[in-house]
């Protein structure tokens, strides 16, 4: 009966697809273990794949947040960036190497959820903002489930921490990665009632210009490593050096509509 259609009243067998595994995009929130989600403990506590960004011979950030739910060192995966902050980002060779990293991580994912087991990318505030998961996602997703739990923001940790209300009435608030060039960050500034200036570290000089004449710095606040270990919360117009790491930002609260 090979190749034949079934008789009336007869049930085709149909093949069924393979089990794979699910992609988690686990959102790690901005550094406090404490503001760690409910689902995002239990996936991480279940998970028998976890994996996470870092530099290359350190762990990274989001790792580290999970230190009090981890003791399994088998379920990890490392994925070490081969750049960060060597090369311009949009230097060819930064372009081309990042892609190639993100290629091969998405095979050896792959190969795990292929084989059925649930794979969780651990990342640092919200998986869908500013994060590498992303790229990962963006190859994936077509090929296997996906779930991804939210995670409190960096941004919103900061803001709560250096006790500033970011935005009132109808302020706009605009997000702003420190890599852009000095008149784009100033047009923006200009032209927006609150602001959140990411990715600091070797930038901070210039965003400290732009937001001098843009008139914003009275009103700036320079937080580092909010709700952290180390964490540092100051004026930025009495911070004295152009130090900041790479887990540092700048607020700019609005001063909209107060009933």
């Amino acid at each position: 009966m090979d190749g034949l259609a079934p008789f009336e009243g007869e049930t085709e067998e149909l093949p069924r697809p393979a089990a794979t595994g699910t992609l988690y995009g686990v959102g790690m929130g901005p550094g406090d273990p404490d503001l760690l989600t409910v689902k995002a403990r239990r996936i991480l506590e279940r998970a028998p794949v976890l994996v996470h960004f870092c530099k290359q011979g350190k762990r990274g950030n989001a790792r580290g947040i999970a230190d009090a739910i981890l003791c399994d060192p088998s379920r990890e995966m490392a994925l070490a960036y081969p750049y960060t902050t060597e090369l311009h980002p949009e230097h060819p060779d930064y372009v081309a190497a990042l892609a190639a990293f993100y290629d091969d991580a998405a095979g050896r994912l792959a190969d795990h959820l292929g084989a059925g087991r649930d794979v969780a990318i651990l990342s640092e505030g919200d998986p869908f903002f500013y994060g590498s998961f992303m790229h990962l996602w963006r190859r994936l997703k077509d090929r296997f489930p996906v779930d991804v739990i939210p995670g409190v923001t960096g941004m919103s940790g900061c803001w709560t921490r250096a006790g500033t209300p970011i935005t009132w009435g109808d302020d706009v608030l605009t997000v702003l990665p420190a890599t852009l060039p000095l008149p784009v960050l100033l047009e923006r500034l200009r032209g927006t009632d609150a602001a959140v200036v990411m990715k600091l570290g070797r930038h901070l000089p210039k965003v400290r210009a732009a937001l001098t004449e843009a008139g914003l710095l009275a009103r700036a606040v320079y937080v580092e490593r909010g709700t952290m270990s180390g964490e540092r919360v100051i004026p930025l117009e009495i911070k004295d050096d152009d130090e900041a790491p790479y887990f540092s930002m700048i607020l700019v609260p609005g001063e909209g509509r107060r009933p």
